[in-house]
């Protein structure tokens, strides 16, 4: 069985190799409210120094976010949103060898932060929240990280519903790479993440993690952002801080399947246990099959 080398990720500006898979994204919240680490890096140096000790540990891609986007979440005005992020974001620039990636739905965050030198787009609505973030990142050149939601943070969690979760999510990123083509961004530029935790069960996170296959049928790079939700509670019973090992399993298992990107907290963990774990397997155990 012949392996399909994974397709390289167009960024602003420059291409990422994706041939040693997966490129972990490090996330560095700048938030009073996340979920996980509220609170902890809300003050612009040790979020910035908190980004430098993920890229030591290996992170790939640095993701900054200033708006909390767990369930039932505040949104944030646009001009806080900004006044969090940037001073973080140009910290960092200084200091990164790695892209560096911005978790926000604002168009105006996006396109500062884009002029600023981010390299990608990380929007958890898909580029559908504000009408102006397609034509940002078309003008930019922009990487975009395009993830599937169903509702909004503050409804999300109160009936997720579907027919087929698989199906469904599928026909979704599929249908968005088509519009995002038509509207000025290349394919080529689109990685995409079928949303774990946000608009799904506990089953449907489950179901879509066991079924990468056809996740990558879509011919895109495919993330998966899982680190420490609340599906692992479900699953293992722990709280939130207790909930690494249930992270670097999932992770293990999304590598394994050959998702090229792993977004995560504790960078050197997931790292270093899919790199162990696929220097003990046999050869046939890396290969993901073909797309």
């Amino acid at each position: 069985m012949s392996i399909t080398p994974p397709h390289p990720w167009q960024l602003r500006t420059r291409l990422l190799d994706l041939s040693q898979t997966p490129v972990i994204m490090g996330i560095v919240n700048i938030t009073p409210d996340s979920f996980s680490d509220g609170g902890k890096f809300l003050d612009p140096r040790a979020a910035a120094e908190q980004a430098m000790r993920l890229q030591a540990e290996g992170a790939g891609i640095l993701d900054l976010g200033a708006e909390s986007t767990r369930p039932n979440a505040t949104p944030v005005p646009e001009i806080e949103e900004i006044r969090r992020i940037m001073p973080v974001l140009e910290s960092v620039l200084k200091c990164a060898h790695v892209p560096v990636s911005i978790d926000t739905t604002k168009a105006e965050v996006a396109r500062l932060a884009l002029a600023a030198g981010a390299e990608i787009v990380n929007d958890i609505s898909g580029l559908t929240f504000d009408p102006r973030m397609v034509e940002v990142c078309a003008s930019a050149g922009a990487g975009v990280l395009c993830m599937h939601i169903q509702g909004t943070p503050q409804t999300m969690q109160l009936d997720p519903n579907y027919q087929d979760v698989v199906a469904d999510v599928s026909a979704f990123l599929k249908r968005r790479l088509a519009e995002l083509e038509q509207a000025g961004i290349r394919p080529v530029q689109v990685a995409l993440d079928p949303g774990i935790g946000f608009g799904k069960t506990a089953a449907h996170n489950v179901e879509l993690l066991q079924n990468m296959a056809r996740l990558r049928a879509l011919d895109r790079p495919i993330c998966i952002g899982h680190s420490r939700k609340r599906f692992l509670q479900k699953l293992l019973g722990r709280e939130v801080d207790e909930r690494l090992y249930g992270t670097i399993g999932v992770s293990v298992a999304a590598a394994l399947q050959g998702a090229e990107l792993i977004r995560v907290h504790d960078v050197a963990a997931s790292r270093d246990a899919i790199v162990a774990c696929r220097a003990c397997l046999p050869p046939s155990w890396n290969n993901p099959g073909p797309r």
